[in-house]
């Protein structure tokens, strides 16, 4: 009887393939929606290290240009028809208040220091607000995709019992493609869940270092700034 049994489970597909389509519609669902989790936590992760590695190249080209003693009018003169990365936005939208802040006649208008502060900080937080867009949907499905995939399993080991009470049989080849489908669930659950929260903790962290950077360097440039308008040139 155990070799009949044995036997009856090695003629069973337990393809990836072949458990998705025995499972039922319920657990269906929830492995397509584990899939398409995942596929999009990877298409997130993949575009926000190229764009974190991008803003980081920018930032360090552009600062060393910046530092270099070139004059700001001739950089910003250079830059401001296509700042190419965020410390060069921050730079153009402070410049731009900057000149805004000049009298025709000499001098600049009252609150100027802190009009062009405002400035750099609105073009720093739209950074933050690109840097940081996806994170979220990362930090979610780390969250609850596991317990998306438990609720797939339950449902398929429910229905796993629920076969063995039709056939009133417990042998392997009853029991074990009810098991293998439903522990599919849990695995494709901890695919998703595993990469999308470690890479949140990372991309999270790279992202507030480039924030940080941004922000060292517009207080930077608004005490360069700041110079110059108590000097009233």
């Amino acid at each position: 009887m155990e070799t009949e049994t044995l036997a009856a489970a090695g003629e069973i597909d337990f393809s990836m393939l072949a458990l998705f389509l025995r499972a039922t519609i319920t657990v269906k669902v929830v492995i397509v929606i584990l899939v398409l989790a995942s596929f999009w936590s990877w298409s997130i992760i993949i575009q926000k290290l190229l764009n974190f590695r991008t803003a980081r190249r920018d930032a360090e080209s552009f600062q060393q240009e910046f530092w270099s003693g070139t004059p700001l009018d001739e950089l910003f003169e250079r830059i401001r028809k296509d700042p190419t990365g965020v410390a060069e936005r921050v730079f153009v939208a402070g410049m731009i208040e900057w000149r805004r802040s000049r009298r025709h006649g000499g001098g600049f208008m009252p609150g100027a220091q802190a009009r062009i502060e405002r400035a750099m900080d609105v073009s720093i937080a739209q950074a933050a607000e690109s840097l940081t867009s996806g994170l979220t949907f990362l930090a979610t499905v780390g969250s609850i995709a596991p317990f998306v995939g438990l609720f797939g399993t339950v449902w398929g080991i429910k229905n796993a019992f629920e076969e063995i009470a039709i056939q009133q049989s417990t042998n392997l080849a009853v029991v074990a493609p009810g098991i293998a489908e439903a522990l599919v669930a849990t695995a494709l659950g901890l695919l998703a869940a595993i990469p999308a929260v470690i890479f949140y903790n990372k991309l999270s962290a790279d992202a507030n270092r480039l924030l940080s950077g941004f922000d060292s360097f517009a207080s930077e440039f608004a005490a360069i700034l700041s110079r110059h308008l108590e000097s009233g040139n």
